[in-house]
């Protein structure tokens, strides 16, 4: 029963995080006006933002100017719906879970943020940082954020200077000091490995075009948090 609550909690809040990866960017206010259709902007009903279940009895369609509705709003409640229920199996319910639910879902908007718009807006950037640093063992946390974002950074400008252009956003820099945080040492590296192993296949396909990499970094430090053990494990053997 409480796996049920958690995961009608994810959905409710992939539903929030869904107004957020809307209204951010065109910096519009997330709270007013009430949700409605960007099309025909009408005022939508209470029963038209179920989670899920208004997408499909709707039929992916506006109530009232049938204008499509982007298969993105019901598959972003999803993958928060089963991220919620994925850190509530490792964790249980507590603070620990509380907040890495609420950083994996900002870095979640972020990442669908970046791969619409290719911006990684600094209000939910400086969210997950917080988030991920405000935790009992704090001044660990904050060394490790401080250790990767300054890593990152001097990573970006040695880069920038010999491909003679903008190696990484600003964003990847914060993102990175979330890692950090949630992570550790040498847990954010195997991270950031991992990040460009899944991002390779995607950048030699899209060849000049750009690929974000937010969603990489994202995913990978989701993976590196959830399978912890094994990764620490490869490491010893590594350093063996």
């Amino acid at each position: 029963m409480e796996l049920l609550f958690i995961l009608v909690t994810g959905l409710a809040v992939g539903s929030f995080l869904n107004v957020l990866i809307y209204r951010i960017p065109l910096e519009e206010n997330i709270a007013f006006p009430a949700s409605h259709c960007p099309k025909c902007e009408h005022k939508l009903a209470w029963w038209h933002n179920i989670p899920l279940v208004s997408w499909v009895t709707l039929k992916g369609k506006c109530a009232f100017c049938k204008t499509p509705i982007s298969v993105q709003y019901p598959l972003v409640e999803l993958i928060t719906g089963g991220l919620f229920a994925v850190l509530y199996y490792k964790l249980g319910f507590g603070l620990e879970f509380i907040s890495a639910a609420i950083v994996f879902s900002l870095l979640l908007a972020l990442s669908m943020i970046d791969f619409k718009y290719f911006a990684v807006p600094d209000s939910l950037n400086l969210a997950a940082i917080a988030v991920a640093v405000v935790q009992p063992e704090f001044v660990e946390a904050f060394q490790n954020a401080l250790l990767l974002a300054g890593g990152f950074a001097l990573l970006r400008f040695y880069l920038s200077y010999f491909l003679k252009k903008e190696a990484m956003g600003e964003g990847d820099i914060m993102i990175a000091a979330t890692m950090g945080a949630m992570l550790g040492l040498p847990g954010a590296l195997y991270a950031i490995f991992l990040s460009a192993l899944l991002a390779m296949l995607p950048s030699l396909l899209a060849r000049d075009n750009k690929v974000p990499f937010v969603p990489f970094l994202a995913l990978a430090t989701l993976i590196v948090y959830l399978f912890e053990d094994f990764f620490a494990q490869l490491g010893a053997l590594l350093y063996a």
